[in-house]
């Protein structure tokens, strides 16, 4: 017999997105045409001056082990990038570098909790940080983003967390927010910055969107003053440098806790290739006009996926703060036909034509808050986004196909209607 997994590898999700990209991939396998805006993948190609780079540096032999905290050049050049972008101050010696940004919620909480402590998290929520925090016994504790209040999130629920749960001890940030979009302002950050000052709490700031800003800047919480002490900031190059491939991201604190988390990815995985950080280092440098140009066709993308869904009767689109993503409100499609957010998004997918469709996730893919909602990626060609929004018009009009794909998956039936903001 097989030796029995853990409860809490039982108990552990992945994330929908990659579970829905198999199947439209399957799918465009057999022919079908996915209109693929389920993933958050950049469609441009990383830019031509960090592939020569990387490819320099495989060939004048960069392909051993490296440093656990991150070869000096780029831990050098990720500082400089951060102190440029976002006037903070910080060296070399407080920045470790990993394969995304992704593993530093792990490595953060395998720093900061245990057992038992309370984890601020607000939902809709990335949905990798409730594996991560229940990796250590924590609790995450979930404070809902609203639509009326543009997702941001709210200084009572800090307040409240602080003061009532029996052992507050993190909060995960993330702005621009994924996956509605939502920018924590910087009076938010301010007002977090004096609640969590001085206490024994430490922030998880999220930032790999730090770059798709589209009114307005990207403020970290590190500027804030003594917060490079609370709080550690991820980063990623997979979206504006367009390098999803290359796993290479990094994370700002203080110099104590980037040698704790050099310790802890000792630990897990070595050290990040060094071929890839010098390549992330010529990004850093010399990469950012590029980037930029890239960045302005995304926010193009992402106004005319809003303006193209907003035309829509029973749907309702903030225009997002940051992001590549849109996240419509559309309970009253789902309230009408019956079916969950998610199951109207497997729908589109599989059951609404058979000859085309359209990947996207349901809210709920980020938690309960999400229900009532759409997660679209504007990572397809323009003409692309506007016929998804076509076909999502079309589709949702097409009761008797509705109920058809109800009755062979009834996971996806409607408990009660969703309550509209």
């Amino acid at each position: 017999m097989s030796a029995s997994f853990s409860t809490f590898a039982t108990s552990v999700k992945a994330e929908t997105a990659f579970n829905v990209l198999a199947v439209a991939k399957g799918l465009i396998a057999h022919g079908k045409n996915v209109i693929e805006l389920e993933i958050g993948d950049s469609p441009f190609d990383t830019p031509s001056n960090i592939v020569e780079a990387g490819i320099n540096a495989l060939r004048s032999g960069q392909t051993h082990y490296g440093p656990s905290l991150g070869i000096p050049d780029f831990r050098a050049a990720a500082a400089q990038y951060v102190n440029e972008e976002y006037g903070l101050s910080v060296a070399a010696e407080n920045v470790v570098a990993g394969p995304g940004a992704k593993n530093f919620e792990q490595l953060f909480c395998e720093a900061f909790l245990n057992p038992g402590d309370g984890v601020l998290v607000f939902s809709p929520h990335f949905p990798t940080y409730g594996p991560n925090i229940e990796r250590r016994g924590a609790r995450p504790v979930l404070a809902a983003l609203k639509h009326s209040h543009d997702f941001r999130p709210e200084l009572a629920d800090v307040e409240r967390f602080l003061a009532e749960d029996p052992k507050p001890k993190a909060i995960f940030l993330n702005s621009p927010h994924n996956p509605t979009g939502g920018i924590t302002l910087l009076e938010d950050l301010e007002g977090l910055a004096n609640l969590v000052r001085g206490k024994d709490v430490a922030v998880f700031s999220d930032e790999p969107y730090d770059r798709m800003v589209w009114d307005g800047k990207h403020h970290s919480l590190l500027a804030q003053p003594d917060m490079l002490d609370q709080c550690v900031a991820g980063y990623t190059f997979s979206k504006s440098f367009s390098m999803s491939g290359w796993r290479l991201g990094f994370a700002v604190s203080n110099v104590k806790t980037t040698e704790m988390l050099g310790k802890l990815t000792n630990s897990c995985l070595s050290c990040v290739p060094p071929f890839t950080q010098i390549a992330g280092a010529e990004g850093l440098r010399n990469a950012r006009a590029e980037r930029d140009r890239q960045m302005a066709e995304f926010g193009k993308k992402v106004k005319l996926l809003v303006d193209a869904l907003n035309k829509l009767d029973e749907v309702s689109c903030l225009m997002p703060g940051g992001s590549f993503y849109v996240f419509p409100a559309v309970a009253p499609i789902c309230n009408r036909l019956g079916i969950t957010s998610h199951g109207l998004a497997m729908y589109l997918l599989e059951g609404a034509d058979d000859a085309t469709g359209v990947a996207c996730l349901g809210g709920e893919c980020f938690g309960d808050a999400g229900a009532g909602f759409l997660r679209l990626s504007c990572a397809e060609p323009d003409d692309r986004l506007l016929e998804a929004v076509s076909f999502i018009a079309s589709a949702s009009q097409n009761a008797d196909r509705v109920n058809a794909y109800l009755e062979t998956h009834a996971e996806y039936r409607l408990a009660s209607p969703y309550e509209l903001d």
